[in-house]
């Protein structure tokens, strides 16, 4: 099992680092959200997500608090809801209070809230309270590039990061080039939702290598430079799915699995 020091990380603004596997925490809530925080971090995730509609922030924070793992080892993510633009320092506010844990590594819009005008005047809330120090950097969730290209066009800063739902049956190079060419790392969320991981070529793939093809494609993910955030309540799961980091894939292999998008 690697250890928590010695997982790739994507560079961010500000000399930020993100680890580039994360744990997710939508759908779970509750002491089950506690005691899978608690997992992941035990295991060596150093990345943990979550976002005010998941309704878990109390739990996060406390078993990240729990953990014993020094905060300032633990990339946190958390997101403000699209209806609540035109509040954003009392969501985050709110977010500080019940995750307890001083700052939030990575604050992100969720969905952008409605037409431009709002998504911007939300973009120059998020940049000013980055600026403040309440949160270590900022970006955004579900933006197609020509939503990405409104932001950086008003206030000339690209966010940080793109969370997307992603996969390989969803891969497209192309977006994720576009990503890559403003400085934003996309983050792919629901990567084994998104995934028949019956597939045959997956399950070759992964035969070859000795994992499960839930681990092939984390990894692949990994290999193409892209976040992947997998979420699980089950404890061998959880393991299993950090623990990708004892191989890699090939460039024939990725092409394989990157034509699952076509």
């Amino acid at each position: 099992m690697t250890s928590a020091t010695a997982q790739p990380t994507a560079q961010l603004p500000g000399e930020v680092r993100m680890p580039m596997l994360g744990f997710g925490t939508w759908q779970i809530s509750g002491q089950k959200a506690y005691e899978a925080v608690r997992e992941a971090l035990d295991v060596g995730y150093r990345h943990i997500d979550t976002a005010t509609m998941y309704g878990n922030e109390d739990e996060v924070g406390r078993a990240i608090r729990d953990s014993g793992v020094a905060r300032e080892d633990v990339f946190l993510t958390t997101k403000l809801p699209p209806e609540r633009a035109g509040r954003e320092r009392e969501t985050i506010a709110a977010s500080l209070a019940a995750l307890d844990t001083g700052y939030v590594d990575l604050w992100l819009i969720h969905w952008p809230p409605g037409n431009d005008r709002a998504s911007i005047a939300t973009w120059r809330e998020l940049l000013a309270v980055r600026d403040e120090g309440l949160v270590q950097t900022v970006g955004v969730s579900n933006y197609d590039t020509i939503e990405l290209d409104v932001l950086i066009e008003a206030t000339e800063e690209a966010p940080a990061v793109n969370q997307v739902r992603w996969g390989p049956a969803l891969h497209d190079p192309r977006r994720l080039a576009e990503n890559q060419e403003r400085g934003v790392v996309l983050e792919g969320y629901s990567p084994l939702k998104t995934t028949d991981l019956r597939d045959p070529v997956l399950v070759e793939i992964a035969r070859a290598h000795g994992v499960t093809p839930s681990q092939v494609v984390l990894r692949w993910h990994i290999d193409h430079g892209i976040v992947a955030i997998p979420k699980s309540a089950t404890p061998s799961r959880i393991r299993e799915n950090f623990d990708i980091f004892g191989f890699s894939l090939g460039d024939d292999e990725l092409r394989q699995l990157d034509a699952m998008g076509r």
